[in-house]
């Protein structure tokens, strides 16, 4: 009859050829280190279709130290190691178990000393001065009491992995969290959260949980949008949700939004986060049904902490927004003093995003020059109507009271301690600048100018050549080109310069997005 614990599930199983339990869980691995083959051979028989928690065992067998360093390197998993005490060397098994403990600092495995010469290794004094787990004389241990060693041997080191991955998830969770918080653009935050979470979850190599597949949407313009994906859904960022989904996953979100919380279904976990401002967050992770219940708790011990994450994402994101329509709106009532043209900031601000893409600065710095853009010339709220409105030439001292837009626009931006308007400040200051040195109010010349003054410079004269101005029409593109063309190596930056030339289409395609 078959002896079964219901609460460890252990069990004597048929027997099977392989030797191994299914492929997709594992076996647990035993070594056997010992000089007497009978002992190895008895062993093998007695645990013959062993099985514990729905895993078999696979033996691994060595007859001295050596062999067995051999096998603990190619096996660092080894889960219980069988340890005959004498073998080629009177103390051979108990230099082994200290090179296992200090040497290999492996806490996990299971250490049963077994011995037919007790007297070689008196048990008060290896239980003392060894970190073994067990101590048995090999006359006692019968196939019964060899079964109930072993099993309590698993027990014990499947409940200390169950603590090291519990140890390893938390670890990660809070190294991904902080990972997660340092990046506050919204897009940016849900892939990360996808990528930490099975960072979190993948804590054994070879885990099933690295063919989890997922997706992060938000509720966008009336419905859900998809804004980050794994796996199978990595083709789905961008799409509303309703097009993507199958009618099952559908109805499992429908019943996570009905509940207004995160659930676990028979194969996938769909976490529900609500901001504070009412906007609602779907993560949801495919390929669940291995999960063990500490593998679901880090999941929501990982959750709990997105979705603090979340709101602060959307709060990031809401100062943001209200500050970039704060510099927007400023910069275009500056602009709106002159009778030039209704979108000439916005389109500076869009060609310079542009070229920045094109010449490689990185992400952040395109961002924050976009938004400074539509300070360039905030300096003109200190020049008067009649000078910056005159349809004739000026005359020298009109002249110098435009100039003098670039330091007043960097006065008025330089104390703030903001990226945006630190960058304001530099291109208000030096969007005037020549690369032959020739250009005001500093006379910088080559790279000394600022790379947001170069690309600053470029895109003004561009949008002011190319529209209408109250001093004169609109040149045609080919004229524009060829003025551009000319400024090459003295007033502008020849690098820039070729690449605004070479992808000059771009930019005309902008200039008619923001037609006046």
């Amino acid at each position: 009859m078959t002896p079964e614990f219901d609460d460890d599930e252990i069990f004597f199983a048929d027997e099977d050829p392989e030797g191994a339990s299914t492929p997709e869980r594992g076996t647990w691995k035993l070594l056997v280190v010992d000089d007497e083959e009978l002992i190895h051979n008895a062993t093998r028989i007695a645990l013959e279709g062993y099985r514990f928690e729905d895993r078999g065992l696979l033996l691994l067998s060595a007859y001295n130290g050596r062999e067995a360093r051999d096998l603990l390197a190619a096996h660092p998993d080894i889960a219980i190691v069988l340890l005959d005490v004498v073998m080629e060397s009177d103390d051979a098994g108990l230099k082994l178990a200290r090179y296992i403990r200090e040497t290999l600092d492996n806490q996990l495995m299971q250490i049963v000393l077994r011995t037919g010469q007790p007297g070689a290794a008196p048990e008060k004094q290896v239980i003392a001065q060894y970190d073994i787990n067990d101590y048995r004389e090999k006359t006692e241990l019968t196939e019964l009491r060899l079964f109930t060693t072993i099993t309590t041997a698993l027990r014990a080191h499947r409940n200390l992995l169950r603590i090291e991955k519990n140890r390893k998830g938390l670890e990660l969770i809070i190294a991904s969290t902080g990972q997660l918080f340092a990046d506050q653009r919204l897009r940016n935050f849900t892939a990360g959260v996808l990528t930490q979470l099975q960072s979190v979850l993948n804590l054994e190599e070879g885990s099933l949980l690295a063919q989890i597949s997922g997706f992060a949407a938000t509720s966008e313009r009336g419905g859900l949008q998809v804004l980050a994906g794994t796996g199978d859904f990595q083709a789905y960022v961008g799409r509303p949700l309703e097009q993507v989904v199958s009618p099952d996953i559908r109805r499992s979100i429908d019943e996570a939004l009905r509940l207004q919380r995160s659930i676990f279904t028979e194969n996938a976990y769909i976490g529900y986060f609500l901001t504070e401002n009412r906007s609602v967050n779907l993560l949801y992770l495919h390929g669940c049904r291995e999960l063990d219940s500490l593998e679901k708790d880090l999941i929501r011990t990982f959750s709990s902490n997105i979705a603090i994450a979340f709101d602060k994402v959307f709060l990031t994101q809401e100062i943001y927004d209200t500050q970039r329509e704060v510099i927007e709106t400023l910069g275009s009532i500056v602009e709106s003093r002159s009778n030039e043209t209704a979108n000439h900031v916005r389109r500076v601000a869009e060609f310079s995003s542009l070229l920045a893409q094109k010449a490689g600065i990185g992400e952040r710095q395109v961002n924050l020059l976009k938004q400074a853009a539509f300070m360039h010339d905030v300096g003109k709220i200190g020049v008067p109507d009649g000078v910056l409105n005159k349809p004739g030439k000026l005359d020298d001292e009109e002249y110098a009271q435009v100039k003098n837009h670039t330091s007043l626009g960097h006065a008025i931006l330089k104390n703030s301690k903001r990226d945006i308007l630190q960058t304001a400040a530099i291109v208000a200051q030096q969007h005037h600048e020549r690369w032959d040195g020739n250009g005001y109010p500093l006379g910088l010349a080559g790279e000394d100018i600022h790379i947001y003054g170069r690309i600053i410079a470029l895109a003004d004269v561009f949008d002011a050549l190319i529209n209408e101005r109250v001093y004169r029409a609109a040149l045609p593109l080919p004229e524009v080109i060829a003025i551009l063309r000319e400024g090459r190596g003295t007033q502008f930056d020849p690098h820039l310069t070729d690449i605004f030339l070479n992808h000059i289409d771009e930019f005309v395609e902008l200039n008619e997005i923001w037609a006046d």
